[in-house]
């Protein structure tokens, strides 16, 4: 896997937990939705990248 897509992805995932709990923390549908996706685009990142990894091999 590329370093940076691979932490660009971890990263993105991370923040869209952060994100998705204070959504939840202080009642915020709108803001934990948000986290929600934005975790899920980091993970989908990062599968992506595990994708191009097997294709070289």
């Amino acid at each position: 896997m590329s370093a940076s897509g691979k932490a660009k992805g971890k990263s993105e995932a991370a923040k869209g937990k952060i994100k998705k709990g204070i959504g939840k923390a202080i009642g915020d549908p709108v803001l934990e939705g948000k986290g929600k996706a934005k975790e899920a685009i980091g993970n989908l990142r990062q599968v992506g990248e595990k994708v191009k990894d097997a294709a070289k091999k």
